[in-house]
């Protein structure tokens, strides 16, 4: 089924169970809104204006009001559009359980930065060009759990040089969880119970928008600025360069997230150029022109990587160490959004309308 989507939004989809939920909002920013959608028909469940904005910020034409991506469990959904609200749903009365308008942020350039969930905490970045900071909302009242103010120097007056769009992530090493959050000028690694800082890696850079990648022992992280590093995350304080394994430039990403499968990291760079490289090393496998370019993540599912790119074209790969085109789709409209997958099903927004792709 194909439906559409009003407004502009770049919002991932979200899936649980037989609800498909994504954000959108009106080109202006005047009103954020959220849909639910039927995954087995395609039909409205629920659709709601949450959050009216009498003066938006700006937002870069590239970037829309509603990009940050809901995050779902059973029985709620957590919606967020930055600092202009954040909304907790319940998704079987479709009642609106808490909202939070008060997290301050000038984003400069638009929202971009996703909430997760570990435990009862939901946790977000919000580093804007006026204040920087990582925090944790209790999931059931909204009530703030804790704050933590990025706690380096970003040594600039300039906004834009300390922004950032980056998805924290939850790791496990060595049997110590960390929050990784990744910011401008640095990745900073804090307690996801208390919000304490535990280290801080200088990956440099700004705008980083991807989400951190973990295995084999370490921490992938890109700056927004075309650099990834790989980063052995121990120790206390500032790491210095003797814990980044290692760094390139060479075809890394500025938006779209990396893809680590097992001992190979597969990303797809913004003007297109595919590539796989040894995670341990960083010694590349190969690189291939898929053409056209990228902001949404690809996907990895059995075996197959799919890219999205922002004129609709979804070239399909084989993971391994060489490089084995497998088939190439294409959907009106172009990706800003990443895929999601349900079942044997790919749920897929453009920048219109929102598909389900499915074997009969």
């Amino acid at each position: 089924w194909k439906t559409a989507i009003h407004g502009r939004g770049w919002s991932s989809p979200v899936i649980w169970e037989n609800q498909i939920w994504l954000t959108t909002a009106t080109p202006d920013g005047k009103t954020l809104s959220a849909v639910c959608i039927n995954a087995t028909t395609g039909k409205t469940l629920f659709e709601k204006k949450f959050f009216e904005v009498e003066t938006p910020q700006f937002a870069h034409k590239f970037n829309s009001y509603a990009s940050p991506t809901p995050v779902i469990e059973q029985g709620r959904v957590y919606l967020s559009w930055g600092s202009p609200g954040t909304a907790c749903v319940d998704t079987k009365t479709f009642e609106t359980l808490w909202t939070r308008r008060d997290l301050a942020c000038d984003h400069f350039r638009g929202a971009g930065s996703s909430p997760i969930l570990w435990n009862d905490l939901l946790i977000n970045n919000h580093d804007g060009a006026d204040t920087q900071y990582v925090f944790a909302l209790n999931k059931k009242t909204g009530k703030t759990a804790w704050t933590h103010h990025r706690a380096f120097d970003f040594q600039t007056t300039n906004g834009d040089r300390k922004k950032a769009y980056g998805t924290p992530s939850i790791i496990t090493h060595k049997g110590l969880e960390q929050l990784i959050a990744p910011a401008a000028v640095a990745t900073e690694a804090l307690n996801p119970l208390t919000g304490k800082l535990l280290w801080t890696a200088r990956t440099g850079g700004m705008n980083a928008s991807a989400r951190p990648v973990y295995g084999n022992g370490l921490v992938f992280v890109t700056n927004g600025m075309g650099r990834m590093s790989a980063i052995v995350p121990e120790g206390k304080g500032d790491l210095g360069k003797n814990k980044i394994a290692w760094s390139s430039k060479r075809g890394v990403p500025k938006k779209s997230s990396l893809i680590l499968d097992g001992e190979l990291l597969y990303m797809v760079s913004d003007l297109g150029v595919a590539s796989c490289v040894d995670a341990k090393s960083g010694t590349p496998h190969w690189a291939s022109r898929l053409g056209g370019n990228y902001a949404a993540s690809p996907i990895l599912s059995r075996g197959r990587i799919y890219f999205f790119n922002q004129d609709g074209d979804i070239p399909v790969i084989a993971t391994g160490k060489k490089f084995k085109l497998l088939a190439r789709n294409k959907l009106a409209d172009g990706f800003m959004a990443s895929a999601a997958i349900a079942g044997d099903s790919l749920i897929l927004r453009t920048k219109s309308a929102l598909y389900r792709i499915a074997t009969k």
